[in-house]
């Protein structure tokens, strides 16, 4: 089977909010990779794949073995993942671009797949009007923030990390879910951003509220939604994008 299709997925939030329940997760993720693995080239990992998420020069958190394992066999198969890092996994190293073959992408981009144009990232950020996020956002992404936490013994760096992650998680849970149409953040964004720029779709992930809005005449916005409840995912199949959700038994 010749590999056509094109995928976008976020949100998975493996560590959260507990083993057990991300474990069962990760098998949902790992049943939907085995159905796409034939028909992927290219993979889009929107971010906030892991709940928490950071690297030392040579340890990385323990866990989804399996994920990581099955997603290094497609890469080396031919399928070309890519990685967007999230609000909840921004501290990334070269792990994931050295030892998996994954690439990596630290902000959103404007990529063209097919002769269309889109614009991919996590989504997190975009919303102009939160000025209290974008401090907080800058200050975790700093190099001095860093490495100061690279300084912490991993077993109390990793403990706050989570602690930190589960608290964000928490604080925005009930936003997430509720349906804010044309008033969405990322929609205005798109909307702002598509009479500047000649963009076919913009997807994005963040928010945990799988949407298709149209932009303009032409455009689409496409949130992928999450995988702790709704289980999302965006399929290009070189002519046309549509929204899915896969169905685990």
């Amino acid at each position: 089977m010749k590999k056509n299709n094109v995928y976008f997925v976020a949100d998975f939030h493996f560590g959260s909010p507990d083993k057990a329940s991300s474990r069962e997760r990760e098998k949902k993720v790992l049943a939907w990779l085995d159905s796409i693995e034939d028909s992927a080239r290219e993979i889009y990992l929107l971010g906030d794949i892991f709940d928490f998420w950071f690297e030392y020069k040579d340890l990385i958190p323990k866990g989804q073995t399996r994920f990581l394992g099955k997603l290094a066999q497609m890469a080396d198969r031919g399928c070309r993942i890519h990685f967007f890092c999230g609000n909840h996994d921004m501290w990334q190293r070269d792990y994931l671009e050295e030892e998996l073959g994954f690439v990596l992408h630290k902000t959103k981009e404007i990529i063209e797949i097919d002769g269309k144009r889109f614009m991919i990232g996590h989504g997190d950020g975009l919303d102009t009007k939160d000025k209290k996020y974008k401090l907080i956002n800058s200050l975790f992404k700093s190099r001095i923030c860093t490495g100061l936490f690279a300084t912490l013994h991993p077993r109390l760096a990793f403990a706050l990390g989570r602690f930190w992650s589960r608290k964000s998680r928490e604080s925005h849970s009930a936003k997430d879910l509720t349906d804010l149409k044309q008033e969405e953040p990322i929609y205005k964004y798109c909307m702002s951003a598509h009479k500047k720029l000649e963009i076919d779709y913009f997807i994005f992930g963040h928010r945990h509220l799988a949407c298709d809005m149209h932009i303009g005449d032409h455009a689409r916005y496409i949130n992928v939604g999450e995988w702790l409840n709704q289980s999302c995912f965006a399929l290009w199949n070189g002519t046309c994008l549509e929204l899915q959700r896969f169905e685990y038994r």
